[in-house]
């Protein structure tokens, strides 16, 4: 069977692995989309997490294929999205002993209900496997605390920024602008329900927001009167830049990854009595990606697909393009 799996830094394989040898609280899933994330690309620079072979694969959906005797919420022929969260049991793709860039995957304690959910019918499995990115898209809206009448700005619209966008636009969130440096990027983040695009590389980004947004008073002059701010860009200099030119008790949200240190004016947090929290992983009921896909069509964002064998396309694609939605693996039955 095979499995991608990072032996070093920028040493990724497609290596021949045992058959999985799962137990009566384990599941077998016969995976059929799984998508490549960026923190997949950062694995793969790093040589992994834990100083020894490590698989990949963190955003799956697949078909039940075989199910201990102790699992009762599926059957052998569901369609299922996987989570892959630690839920007491060790992440998967991320660390784990399990990734799910391999044909079969094996899913330890299925039995406790926190790590296969049902795909709704007629729901594609390419389009299934994006619950994991927008369940990190959710918590971010959701450590934001943005609601309807609030004004937000989305730095960043790669796949977790365009995740939050679809998020806020599905919980009547409407007056939010995203910024990105890609036209393409711009035009999935309209699709996804922002009302304002600006191109970083085009505009200055803090006058056009105290444009769309109005302004906010404050004892060095007028701020953008901007809410909400999420940083999913990645880019460090966002967050100076939003902490220096951000409202009074504004609120910033940062699901980015950010590995560098990263300097911050705490004059500046003191002063306007600004919100930073950080964003990880999912919502508490991580169905609640699932029943948005459900309502919303987000399949638009998976710009590429490509067969297991092109993993390494795929990498190249997230790494050599700024235009791209989310990069598609695909292995067997789609549907």
């Amino acid at each position: 069977m095979k499995q991608v799996m990072v032996h070093g830094p920028d040493d990724w394989r497609l290596d021949d692995v045992a058959d999985p040898a799962p137990g009566p609280r384990d599941a077998l899933v016969r995976v059929a989309a799984c998508g490549i994330c960026g923190s997949d690309v950062s694995y793969v620079h790093m040589g992994g997490l834990t100083g020894q072979p490590m698989p990949l694969g963190h955003e799956m959906a697949g078909v039940v294929e075989w199910v201990g005797d102790e699992v009762d919420a599926v059957a052998v022929g569901d369609r299922v999205v996987v989570c892959p969260s630690d839920a007491g049991h060790g992440p998967m793709g991320s660390g784990g002993a399990q990734g799910g860039l391999t044909p079969l995957l094996h899913v330890p304690e299925a039995a406790d209900g926190r790590r296969l959910f049902p795909v709704p019918a007629g729901m594609p499995l390419t389009t299934a496997a994006l619950a994991e990115p927008l369940a990190v898209g959710m918590q971010a809206v959701n450590q934001s605390e943005a609601k309807p009448g609030e004004t937000v700005a989305v730095f960043g619209c790669g796949p977790i920024g365009l995740m939050a966008l679809a998020t806020l636009a599905d919980r009547g969130v409407d007056d939010v602008v995203a910024i990105d440096l890609s036209p393409a990027r711009l035009d999935l983040a309209r699709q996804m329900g922002a009302a304002h695009v600006l191109d970083a590389s085009q505009v200055d980004v803090w006058e056009e927001l105290k444009r769309l947004h109005g302004t906010a008073p404050f004892m060095f002059g007028p701020t953008a009167g901007t809410d909400v701010f999420i940083e999913a860009s990645g880019a460090d200099s966002v967050i100076g830049d939003v902490l220096r030119n951000g409202r009074r008790d504004g609120r910033l949200v940062v699901v980015a990854l950010h590995y560098r240190p990263v300097a911050t004016n705490y004059v500046d947090v003191l002063m306007k009595q600004f919100t930073i929290r950080g964003s990880m992983e999912y919502p508490e009921r991580f169905e609640d990606a699932i029943e948005l896909l459900e309502r919303r069509d987000l399949s638009a964002l998976v710009t590429h697909t490509l067969p297991l064998e092109r993993f390494g396309d795929g990498l190249a694609v997230l790494e050599g393009s700024k235009d791209c939605g989310k990069v598609m693996i695909t292995m067997g039955d789609e549907r």
